[in-house]
């Protein structure tokens, strides 16, 4: 996007107000865009007589919208205006909003899309309304015909036909591509003073714009004040600060939204990942690329084409291998002739073969031999043997593949390890759960807040495992020690009946600075009423209880988690 320093002050409001996000995705159904049409009750009229139908005769065949839209675009852009204009009047269409906004969105000549629009204001029984008028204003738009845009922004006004925060959005979006910021702004102050409530499209847009032109203070304002509004970011919002980030050379900072977005539920899509890589390619971070492919990997996302091309001439610049690049566009590597040289060979392909077949015997033996052997299989598949054994419960063939991983030094995807951790919690062997969970650790793989709490939770159930769940606890990094994690440990306490030990952690906690959440005094709370003591602190949890969910008012993500986790029934009953 652009190459500037980016303020301190900006990187902090963004990472203080990055974390209270969860979002949940919100889908719409498509509109039913043709309808079967009703069968016809014939009433015999008994004076007149009807000669018998034709068995050759074929009904009247159904027109759908697609292919009534299809038609009139090829009248506009393929015929004088004089002879559309003919063609036009002769058919039987029903002109209205929905039909001319569809027929305005296939972008026919833009001279022919303007007469078109002001021939369909002739048509009985039509009006244009906030869809057509919007859509006409994007086609100005986006062929920089700024005045016309304008005007017939001022034709809505002066008509007034409601204007949405859909035609503000679009409005900004041209003003600042056209290089007037100042118009851009005075429109979000203009749609803001008209009641119009920006959506999280719109805001969004509107930090996009701010980026665009270097007001980096003015957008984390936006954000904070989205937030503030209880709207959650979503993948493009994610997308526009990552890419200014990454643009300005903060790559850390951008990988590490690239991680918070997935923790808060937010995957990365297609088009997020081709901007982070064509940004990559630009500045020459191929370490940061790497991190990008691998999730395309797990995620079976690919790249386009001139991006994946930009990427090969990369690595071969930086001198880099591109392996994974070719791994994650294998369909591009055949298509265009990239043929690799990193094709899985006989023994991946043998192993891969015999686990198709479910022949988990023979995958041991030859697992057995190979290792004597030092014969080492590709990430992937090690990895692929794990989970098929784990999801049999088959614990044998399952540590053998991990054991071969681990003494020949493959690290295995971290799908593979929530494989084991799953299988060794399920056959109660959790001193092995804590070898995994330890040497998780040491690479660097994370389960992320979410599953960390749950792991802590499901060992402390009892007397012999919550050693293993304050173990777990001690093994997170200190940035990992959040809300829920804690609450966790304190629940796993309150349940082996060490209220004391519960009651100490949560000192811990709050002296250091960890955020107490509603989860966690009903944990607290929960836990003292089944040991029977202590009534003053426990009358004095449920006011500091009652008094953080009336002045609370934005809560961080790891509060959200803690509380879906921990007190779910209270929030219900007081909703």
């Amino acid at each position: 996007m652009f190459s500037i320093h980016i303020s301190p002050q900006f990187l902090k409001n963004l990472k203080s107000h990055l974390r209270p996000v969860i979002t949940s995705a919100v889908f719409f159904s498509s509109c039913q865009i043709a309808q079967h049409r009703k069968p016809t009750k014939h009433i015999r009229a008994p004076k007149i007589k009807k000669s018998p139908p034709s068995k050759y005769q074929n009904p009247e065949p159904k027109v759908y919208a697609r292919e009534k839209i299809t038609k009139i675009y090829n009248i506009l852009k393929y015929s004088t205006w004089d002879l559309a204009q003919q063609q036009l009047e002769n058919l039987s269409t029903k002109w209205d909003s929905y039909t001319v906004t569809q027929v305005l969105k296939t972008h026919p000549p833009l001279e022919k899309a303007w007469l078109f629009f002001n021939w369909a204001s002739s048509q009985k029984n039509f009006k244009h309304d906030q869809y057509t008028y919007t859509t006409m204003l994007d086609i100005f738009g986006e062929a920089k015909r700024i005045s016309s845009m304008m005007f017939i922004f001022s034709q809505m006004k002066e008509k007034r036909v409601k204007i949405d925060v859909v035609t503000y959005t679009s409005l900004m979006h041209w003003m600042s591509n056209d290089g007037d910021i100042d118009g851009a702004v005075n429109l979000w102050k203009e749609m803001k003073a008209k009641g119009c409530r920006p959506t999280i499209v719109s805001y969004t847009a509107y930090m996009k714009i701010l980026l665009d032109h270097k007001k980096v203070n003015e957008a984390a304002c936006v954000y904070k004040e989205m937030l503030d509004s209880g709207l959650s970011p979503n993948c493009y919002t994610y997308t526009v600060l990552m890419e200014y980030l990454a643009s300005s050379g903060k790559f850390d900072e951008a990988l590490e939204i690239f991680k918070k977005m997935q923790e808060a539920g937010v995957q990365p899509d297609k088009a997020t990942c081709n901007i982070l890589i064509e940004t990559c390619c630009t500045t020459g971070e191929i370490w940061a690329m790497t991190k990008i492919l691998e999730y395309m990997k797990e995620s079976f996302i690919v790249l386009r084409f001139p991006i994946y091309q930009k990427a090969l001439k990369a690595f071969e610049i930086h001198g880099e291998c591109d392996m994974l690049l070719r791994q994650v566009n294998r369909h591009l590597s055949k298509e265009h002739g990239f043929e690799s040289n990193y094709e899985l060979d006989v023994e991946n392909g043998l192993v891969l073969d015999l686990l198709n077949k479910q022949s988990l015997v023979a995958v041991d033996t030859l697992l057995a031999d190979m290792l004597d052997k030092n014969v080492r299989l590709e990430t992937e598949v090690i990895s692929k043997v794990i989970q098929v054994n784990s999801a049999r419960n088959r614990q044998t063939g399952a540590l053998l593949a991990y054991d071969y991983s681990e003494k020949l030094g493959i690290n295995i995807d971290r799908s593979a390890y929530l494989a084991l951790i799953g299988l060794s919690i399920r056959i109660n062997s959790y001193q092995k759960v804590v070898e995994i969970f330890e040497r998780m650790t040491e690479l660097g793989v994370s389960l992320g807040t979410h599953l960390n709490a749950l792991l802590i939770y499901r060992l402390g159930r009892g007397d012999r495992e919550a050693d293993s769940a304050a173990k777990v606890f001690d093994l997170l990094p200190e940035r990992d020690k959040t809300t829920a994690e804690y609450t966790a440990l304190i629940d796993t306490y309150f349940s082996s009946g060490n209220a004391d030990k519960g009651l100490e952690t949560f000192g811990i906690m709050r002296s250091e600075g960890v955020i107490v959440a509603l989860g966690t005094y009903s944990v607290l709370i929960a836990g003292l009423e089944k040991c029977g003591k202590k009534s003053r602190e426990l009358e004095n949890y449920r006011r500091e209880m009652k008094r953080i969910r009336s002045e609370r008012n934005v809560i961080t993500m790891e509060e959200k988690i803690c509380n879906l986790l921990f007190a779910g029934d209270y929030i219900a009953s007081h909703a």
